[in-house]
């Protein structure tokens, strides 16, 4: 059993705190440093050891930079944190800086550094002067890196590989469903509903995407009640900064706010008839290479996906029969297809999608200790037994120095 620290950018991101979960399931103890953002979850506390960094923003990057730079205090307040654990594992571009800066200030070069990067941050496909600083920058971080976690081939066959060069070890961990042990039962069939009921597309997770939401209004305006604009998830107002009203404006747009766990997004995939799959926020560059969550939460339950064919979710769609596709983003072509498609072929594309084995959308651990292996080596008999939920609490509960 190893000891991960976890260099965290926002504790209460849903993404995040899978990743630690999953490395506590395969019987490994954690701690991790962590800022907080105001994005999901605001009442979320780890209930592991966690050394709190203070607020952190979205975008606003300088000011991001000067509040790594105060990070370094509380963590050398309690370097022994740090110094007791086997792997860092540190999320995104500003936390790889701040785990090497206290591999160099601890005098820990020999530990083992993963960088987790599940999004390509928008300064680095700048083709400008700062862009080419910021890559220029990450391709040392990378040569800093035992391991390299992300989620979507596009991401290697697009940047990493032709930008940064890269050809270290590669974890390859895409967005599936991740419930542990646990039995969760997928529907046999695809829903039964009558043939003249509004079409119910969802829009479901982070939304923050103002292009989707757009295309979304639009296409409300232009169908009425032959469409349902279901969305369920955390949104982010500071990019979304006019989706009440939009809401409000809008009678077949409806808002059911956040979710959480296995039988939210149960009920919510079941009860819709096709989901809005397509991020568009970075189209270009990180929107085009990434792998949403919700192929793969929609797919485990039968609810056919939407997105751009010329997409990394559009080509993944077309090739293992998960929806359909739109040649272009836009109202007029998600309009034209809504009004094409037959209740008969969307119940078809869900049955496709049902018969498909769950460990194509849900993430099991054996997969997890696969691809962690080369810096978390699996369990041994002499392995100390997996910590017990009280004795984690406990170590929670004793704190860091602030």
């Amino acid at each position: 059993m190893s000891k991960v620290f976890f260099f965290a950018f926002d504790i209460a991101e849903s993404a995040q705190i899978r990743r630690i979960e999953q490395v506590r399931h395969l019987g490994h103890r954690v701690a991790s440093a962590s800022f907080r953002r105001d994005n999901m979850n605001r009442d979320y506390t780890p209930d592991w050891p966690d050394i709190p960094l203070g607020r952190s923003t979205n975008g606003q990057f300088a000011r991001r930079m000067l509040r790594l730079a105060k990070a370094i205090g509380p963590l050398r307040r309690n370097r022994a944190a740090l110094m007791d654990s086997d792997v860092w594992i540190a999320r995104n571009f500003d936390m790889m800086l701040l785990a090497i800066a206290m591999k160099r200030l601890t005098g820990r070069r020999e530990v083992p550094l993963v960088y987790e990067c599940l999004d390509i941050h928008g300064l680095l496909t700048l083709d400008n002067a700062l862009g080419r600083a910021m890559r220029w920058v990450e391709r040392r971080i990378l040569t800093n890196t035992d391991l390299l976690i992300t989620s979507s081939p596009g991401f290697l066959r697009e940047y990493f590989e032709p930008v940064q060069g890269y050809g270290g070890p590669i974890a390859m961990l895409e967005n599936k469903i991740w419930i542990g042990d646990a039995a969760v039962e997928r529907p046999e069939t695809p829903p039964d509903k009558a043939g003249t009921a509004p079409i119910r597309l969802g829009w479901v997770g982070s939304l923050r995407c103002a292009r989707s939401l757009d295309i979304l209004a639009a296409t409300a305006e232009t169908l009425g009640n032959a469409v349902e604009i279901v969305c369920r998830g955390s949104v982010h107002h500071h990019a979304l900064p006019g989706f009440d009203a939009i809401v409000a404006r809008h009678p077949n747009i409806t808002y059911g706010g956040p979710f959480s766990g296995i039988a939210d997004l149960r009920e919510i995939y079941t009860g819709c008839d096709l989901v809005w799959s397509q991020d568009l926020w970075q189209s270009g560059a990180n929107s085009d290479w990434l792998l949403p969550n919700r192929i793969y939460e929609a797919s485990y339950f039968g609810c056919p996906s939407i997105a751009l064919a010329t997409t990394e979710t559009g080509r993944r769609i077309a090739r293992d029969g998960l929806g359909f596709t739109l040649d272009e983003a836009t109202p007029e072509a998600l309009s034209a297809l809504l009004s094409r498609l037959t209740r008969a072929e969307i119940a078809a594309a869900s049955a496709r999608i049902l018969a498909m084995p769950e460990a194509t959308f849900r993430m099991f651990p054996g997969e997890i200790a696969e691809r962690l292996a080369p810096v978390l080596p699996p369990r041994t008999r002499r392995d100390e037994p997996r910590p017990s939920r009280a004795s984690l609490d406990a170590g929670a509960a004793s704190g860091f120095q602030a």
